[in-house]
């Protein structure tokens, strides 16, 4: 071997043993290992088989107030669309703006009384449709798809001759946001996600700050039960949580002039729930990491389906079945439904029972999973 060659092998050996170290490390360290594998893997399979930016089958109210041969044609048309999906036929106004009030549809419409016959007589009668315009993405398709929708139905039942198909109109009405507005969907959605984001690092790193720091012997040795150690290491940032949430809420009704219809009261009620179910899910993560850095790697495996499945950034009715039901295990989602609903539509406590139970379980959950993995640290 030449000089030059023994000096180029020579100065590779520090870079190949530096190599095979980091190789070995990471060989070592399974946590960072699979995070490497499961987000890239995890992110494809949401984008590709749970993200969809034009929901069909949203759940749909009618109010037939005639029985009719055109009203049954078009309750038929709306339960054989792709689009819409009737989940509640009623007979009262005041369901129908419950249902939407408290999300448990989309859209409602109205066939008003005597449609048929002012159809017949070419007296251009109006049918009703109103939508929450609180996605205003994810409805948007249905909307344009409705007016083509009724006409065709129409027409292929011969229910009127087709020179009257042209003798009525749909008013459209976007309840909530009737300008589709896009701040009034995201901006009430931010407050959600920087709460998750703040509480989840803060409580992830809470136990193996104290390892790390060589301080947890001292917990450890202190009278105190996991209970109340998990208590009062989450109760402090309950309330810069809460301070957090204030301030982003300020902000969107200065810069952006979101509207606040609801109480205040509830949402901050039901903010301070959502702060400690995140506060707890965190604390849960930090009884499973060994250094800071591995309580970092999880937690942003468990924020990314937050991110992506809650509805924040993606209309929550387009995903499948399969994802929606992984969703509903995610504060967030709950959060948001929350929080758009008081801000834009201004419901009670009333129209919001399920998501403030599924937020009270999973918090409850939370909390008895930490507990008992802090009691197996204690023993």
């Amino acid at each position: 071997m030449s000089a030059p060659e023994y000096r180029r092998v020579a100065a590779c050996r520090p870079i190949w043993a530096m190599i095979v170290k980091e190789i070995m490390q990471l060989r070592r360290d399974r946590v960072t290992l699979a995070t490497m594998i499961a987000v890239p893997v995890l992110q494809l399979t949401l984008y590709g088989y749970a993200i969809n930016t034009s929901p069909k089958h949203l759940p749909t109210a009618v109010l037939a107030q005639e029985t009719s041969d055109v009203g049954r044609s078009i309750l038929a048309a709306l339960q054989n669309t792709e689009y819409f999906y009737v989940t509640r036929q009623v007979q009262d106004v005041d369901v129908l703006d419950r249902l939407l009030a408290s999300g448990e549809v989309l859209f409602a419409i109205e066939i008003p009384t005597g449609f048929e016959r002012a159809l017949r007589r070419g007296d251009h009668p109006a049918l009703l449709a109103v939508s929450d315009g609180t996605d205003p993405v994810g409805i948007a398709s249905a909307v344009a798809s409705l007016d083509g929708v009724v006409r065709a139905a129409l027409k292929n039942a011969h229910a009127v001759p087709e020179p009257l198909l042209d003798a009525f109109e749909i008013r459209q009405h976007r309840r909530y946001n009737p300008a589709a507005v896009s701040q009034l969907n995201i901006v009430p959605g931010v407050i959600g996600e920087i709460l998750t984001i703040s509480m989840l690092v803060f409580a992830g790193l809470s136990l193996t700050r104290e390892a790390e720091r060589g301080t947890m012997e001292g917990l450890l040795a202190m009278p105190i039960s996991p209970l109340e150690i998990m208590v009062g290491k989450i109760a402090p940032y309950v309330g810069v949580g809460f301070l957090q949430g204030i301030l982003v809420l300020a902000a969107s009704v200065v810069l952006f002039g979101i509207p606040i219809l609801g109480s205040l009261t509830l949402l901050g009620a039901l903010t301070i729930l959502f702060i400690t179910a995140n506060l707890s899910i965190g604390f849960t993560f930090s009884t499973f990491g060994q250094t800071q850095l591995q309580s970092m790697q999880m937690l942003t495996v468990f924020f990314l389906p937050n991110v992506l499945l809650s509805g924040f950034l993606f209309p929550f009715p387009g995903m499948p079945g399969w994802a929606q039901w992984v969703s509903e295990g995610l504060p967030l989602t709950h959060y948001l439904r929350i929080v758009r609903a008081i801000v834009l539509k201004g419901s009670a406590l009333s129209d919001l029972q399920a998501d403030v139970f599924w937020l009270a379980a999973l918090t409850l959950v939370a909390m008895a999973i930490a507990v008992t993995r802090f009691r197996r640290t204690l023993d």
